[in-house]
């Protein structure tokens, strides 16, 4: 039989869904009766905002810790905490609304560039988030390549974000937070927005997301330097940016372009990372510049930066339990290679 006193106990740590406080904090359990002859407990509980999809969530989390314990029926019944109690909470749950994220001076912004398409800006997105994340730092994503999106994908997630509240919860994956327009896209769609309706998506993910706590936020941008990069280089005055670029002189002569938009936003450049730089024989051991040579360190010549590292043609282990195309393992030569140049960014950066 279940006491009053061990459900007060048990609901004690259970979060109100939309103030993320616990129900000892908010006062938020009620009445509570208990019917001997019929092992039945009824609790009346209050929460910010009743009759919400979160709710039935909170509902379904009481029931199954209160059977868990031994009760054989529970009813529940809610109602909406005083005015006050939510006004006491609603600023420290979470993000407070009004985009704290591009506010707070406690997360970098790190942009992902590249003057083209083709050249593996995603696959050095996503490879210098886990990368971060293997070296302890809270990391998310927003995959700001709004026609192109692909980081999902590359990272093997199938799951969708789960809304709470008024706030979007990003999808974790390998210990990245990752938010995308893949997410609300059915059946790979085409996107046909135009510019207005572009950046009020992006100014949701900053704003509508919940991030929590981050060190740094990496941004996929679309290549190039249309109107979404313009969007985010206004929104972030202090973002850092990588430029991603192959060996081709052409791919360089392109991303310098994007370079140069980050120099005249006040961008500070954190280094070049050269893609596809060369393909080594696994027979021979020799090296090939299918791409040929020089493209990287002209380009860094010409914005006056470093190149962080340059990566070779290679594909990721394959995993029999692990989807993720995109995502070299910590012991593969190339995720090697993301976990040194990771390192250089935070040596520059702290």
């Amino acid at each position: 039989m279940v006491t009053k006193e061990q459900v007060v106990d048990l609901l004690h740590k259970i979060e109100d869904p939309h103030l993320h406080r616990t129900l000892e904090e908010t006062g938020g359990i009620g009445e509570i009766t208990i019917k001997e002859e019929k092992n039945h407990v009824s609790v009346k509980i209050a929460i910010a905002q009743p009759n919400t999809a979160e709710q039935m969530q909170l509902q379904q989390e009481i029931v199954n810790v209160l059977k868990g314990a031994g009760a054989a029926t529970v009813g529940l019944r809610f109602e909406q905490l005083p005015d006050e109690v939510i006004q006491q909470y609603a600023n420290t749950s979470g993000q407070s609304e009004g985009g704290s994220l591009l506010e707070s001076g406690d997360t970098t912004f790190i942009a992902v560039a590249s003057g083209k398409g083709g050249v593996g800006k995603s696959t050095v997105t996503v490879n210098l988030a886990t990368s971060l994340a293997r070296l302890g730092k809270k990391v998310g994503i927003i995959d700001a390549d709004i026609y192109g999106f692909s980081v999902p994908d590359m990272m093997g997630i199938e799951e969708r974000p789960v809304v709470r509240g008024e706030h979007i919860i990003p999808v974790e994956r390998f210990g990245v937070k990752v938010i995308s327009m893949g997410f609300f896209v059915e059946d790979n769609s085409p996107i046909i927005w135009r510019g207005p309706m572009l950046g009020k998506m992006l100014t949701s993910f900053f704003k509508e997301v919940e991030w929590g706590d981050l060190d740094y936020l990496l941004l996929d941008l679309p290549p190039g330097t249309g109107d979404v990069a313009l969007d985010l280089h206004s929104m972030l005055p202090s973002c850092k940016e990588v430029i991603v670029t192959t060996p081709h002189p052409t791919a360089a002569f392109v991303a310098a372009r994007a370079g140069q938009m980050a120099i005249k936003t006040e961008h500070e450049i954190l280094g070049i990372i050269e893609n596809m730089s060369y393909f080594e024989s696994k027979l021979t051991g020799q090296k090939e510049y299918v791409f040929g040579q020089g493209g990287g360190d002209k380009l860094a010549e010409q914005l006056q930066t470093d190149i962080l590292g340059r990566l070779p043609l290679q594909q990721p282990y394959e995993e029999e339990d692990v989807f993720a195309p995109g995502v070299y393992q910590a012991d593969h030569p190339t995720g090697k290679i993301f976990l040194s140049v990771a390192n250089k960014m935070i040596n520059k950066m702290e």
